[in-house]
C-alpha cells in the first residue's frame, strides 16, 4: 500500500474523511520512475497533491452536492515539486536561488556539513564563525579550507547556538540515536486537531470553486508555507500573503510561490500594523504561518489568541523540526533536514550500489541530495490538505481547528514508505529536465500555461522640445509557469496572476 494511491488512502482515512470519496481520485503514470530517487518521493508528490485536490472536491461536494473526479499525472507532480526552476518571466529563465557559498563541505573528521546561506544574515553568521569576511569575493575554496579545520557536529553545534542554518551529515543509524529523533516517533505527517468551539460553518454566495469565499492570511516565506498558500489559491481562496518590510526577500522564489495570491507587507514590531493584522484576522477563515514555534505567538498571534479573535478560524502552522524536543527552536530548511536526518547518506549509498555495483562503499561517502525539495513541497501540500480537511470538519462538526506540519515529520513519513530498488530508481527513473536552455524544455512546456504578472505599469514618457510630455505605451509582463497538477473535472483550478512585488496590494480583503 505504499504506492501513490496507497499513500493517498492512508492520509485520507487518517483524517476520518469518507472512504467512498476515494473512488474519485485518479492517478496516471508510474511515480517510481517519474523521478530518479531510491525513495518514494514521486509517489509522495503525486499523493500529497492528490489528497489536497480530493479534499477540495469533497469541500465542494459539501457546499453543492456535486461530485467530481480528481486526476494527477506522476511526472507533472514531480515537475511541480521543482516549479521554481520552471518558469519564465518575459521569456527569461528563473534566476539562481542559491547563494554562491551555500552547499556541502568536507570536515576534519572525514564527514561533511551543509551550510544554508541564502539569506544575508545567515551567510554573515556562518562566515563570522569561520573568521572570513562577508564580501562577494569570498570563494567556496576559502570556505572549504576553513571548514576543514572543524569536526562536523562541532561546527553544527556552534552554528545552531548562534541561530545559523547548518546541518552535520548523518546516517540513518546516527540520526536514530539523536535525542531529537525520538520526539518524532509515532507523529503523523499532518495533524488536524480541534482547539475550540464554534457554530458549523455555513458558506453562502459564489460556489464557482471549492474554496470560493475562503479568506486566507499567509504569513510564510521561502517554500513550504508559500506552496501551501499557492495550492489554496488554486482552489479559489482569496489568499493575502503578508511579509515584513524588514526581512530579506527571495525574488526568484517569491514570484513563483506567490502565483494566485495578493501581497502586502506589515511590520509586526509596530502596534498599528499588529492592529491591522488583528482586523484582518477578525474577518479571516485561515491563518497560515511558517515561522519557528512561538515566533508569532510572542506578538499575540498564537492559535489560542487567534481563536479568541475569530472563533471558527483554522490556525495552520509549519516549522522545520517539530514542536517538541531539543531542536524545536532550531532554524531549518529542506536541504538541512535531508542532510541531518540521514537521507543524503542513504541516497548516496543506493546510487553507489547502482553505479559501482562491484565496489565497496567509500569512506567518506559524499552526500547525494534529492532531485528536488520534496520535504518543502510535500510539507506545503500536506499543510494545504490539513487546512481543507479542517474546513470540511468545520462544516460537518463546527469548531476551531489547528493544523500542524513539520519538515522533519514529513521526512520521517517519507522514510516509512520504503525504498525503490537502485536499478529501477536510477536506471529507469527520469532526471529532471533542464531550465531554459535556450528555450523551455518541451516536457515542461506541455504542463505550462501563460499568466499575467501583477506589477506597476511601466510607462514610457517622451519629452517634447517645448518641455511638455506625452505618455507612451505601458509594459505588461508575462509569466509562463507550470499549471496546477491536480485536474478537477468540474471545478478547474484557478491559474491566477503572479504579483511581481511583495507589497503589490493594500492590507485588506476583497
Amino acid at each position: 500500500m505504499n504506492g501513490a494511491l496507497g499513500i493517498a488512502r492512508n492520509l485520507w482515512l487518517a483524517e476520518g474523511l469518507p472512504i467512498e470519496f476515494l473512488k474519485h481520485l485518479k492517478f496516471h503514470g508510474n511515480p517510481d520512475t517519474a523521478i530518479n530517487s531510491s525513495f518514494k518521493i514521486g509517489a509522495l508528490a503525486q499523493a500529497s497533491i492528490g489528497v489536497t485536490g480530493l479534499a477540495s472536491a469533497y469541500l465542494h461536494y459539501l457546499r453543492t452536492g456535486i461530485r467530481q473526479d480528481v486526476s494527477v499525472d506522476a511526472r507533472h507532480a514531480s515537475l511541480e515539486f521543482h516549479s521554481h526552476s520552471y518558469y519564465t518571466l518575459d521569456g527569461k529563465s528563473s534566476p539562481e536561488v542559491w547563494d554562491p557559498i551555500a552547499g556541502v563541505y568536507p570536515t576534519k573528521d572525514q564527514s561533511f556539513v551543509r551550510i544554508h546561506t541564502n539569506f544575508p544574515h545567515h551567510r554573515k553568521g556562518v562566515l563570522d564563525i569561520l573568521s572570513l569576511p562577508d564580501t562577494p569575493s569570498v570563494t567556496k575554496a576559502q570556505v572549504s579550507s576553513a571548514l576543514a579545520q572543524w569536526n562536523a557536529e562541532e561546527f553544527e553545534s556552534v552554528a545552531i547556538s548562534r541561530g545559523m542554518c547548518v546541518s552535520a551529515y548523518r546516517t540513518f543509524e546516527e540520526w536514530d540515536k539523536h535525542p531529537h529523533a525520538q520526539t518524532l516517533v509515532g507523529k503523523p505527517p499532518v495533524s488536524v486537531v480541534r482547539i475550540g468551539d464554534a457554530p458549523k460553518r455555513v458558506f453562502s454566495g459564489n460556489n464557482t470553486n471549492p474554496l470560493s469565499g475562503v479568506r486566507v492570511l499567509d504569513l510564510s516565506r521561502v517554500l513550504a508555507g508559500p506552496v501551501a498558500g499557492r495550492a489554496l489559491a488554486a482552489h479559489g481562496t482569496d489568499t493575502l500573503l503578508i511579509t515584513s518590510p524588514k526581512l530579506p526577500a527571495l525574488p526568484g522564489l517569491d514570484v513563483d510561490t506567490s502565483r494566485g495570491k495578493r501581497t502586502t507587507q506589515l511590520d509586526l514590531t509596530q502596534s498599528n500594523d499588529r492592529d491591522t493584522l488583528k482586523h484582518l484576522v477578525s474577518e479571516a477563515d485561515v491563518f497560515l504561518q511558517a515561522y519557528r514555534p512561538g515566533g508569532l505567538a510572542a506578538k499575540g498571534f498564537s492559535a489560542e489568541e487567534l481563536n479568541k479573535m475569530k472563533p471558527g478560524i483554522i490556525s495552520a502552522n509549519l516549522c522545520a523540526w517539530g514542536w517538541e524536543g531539543v531542536w524545536k527552536d532550531r532554524r531549518g530548511f529542506d536541504s538541512l533536514v535531508q542532510t541531518g536526518t540521514g537521507f543524503n547518506h542513504a541516497e548516496a549509498q543506493a546510487y553507489h550500489e547502482y553505479s559501482h555495483p562491484s565496489e565497496s562503499i567509500p569512506h567518506p561517502l559524499p552526500p547525494r541530495p534529492f532531485p528536488y525539495q520534496v520535504l518543502d513541497y510535500a510539507g506545503g501540500y500536506l499543510l494545504a490538505f490539513g487546512i481543507i480537511t479542517a474546513l470540511c470538519k468545520s462544516i460537518t462538526e463546527g469548531g476551531s481547528w489547528e493544523v500542524r506540519v513539520s519538515l522533519a515529520g514529513v521526512a520521517q513519513y517519507l522514510r516509512s514508505l520504503g525504498r525503490i530498488a537502485p536499478e529501477i530508481a536510477f536506471g529507469e527513473g527520469k532526471a529532471l529536465p533542464p531550465k531554459l536552455t535556450p528555450e523551455m524544455h518541451p516536457e515542461v512546456r506541455a504542463f505550462a500555461t501563460k499568466r499575467r504578472v501583477n506589477t506597476p505599469q511601466v510607462v514610457t514618457v517622451e519629452v517634447e522640445e517645448d518641455g511638455d510630455t506625452r505618455n507612451g505605451s505601458c509594459k505588461r509582463r508575462e509569466m509562463v509557469a507550470l499549471r496546477h497538477p491536480a485536474v478537477l473535472s468540474v471545478t478547474p483550478c484557478v491559474e491566477g496572476e503572479a504579483p511581481f512585488n511583495l507589497d503589490a496590494h493594500k492590507p485588506e480583503w476583497l
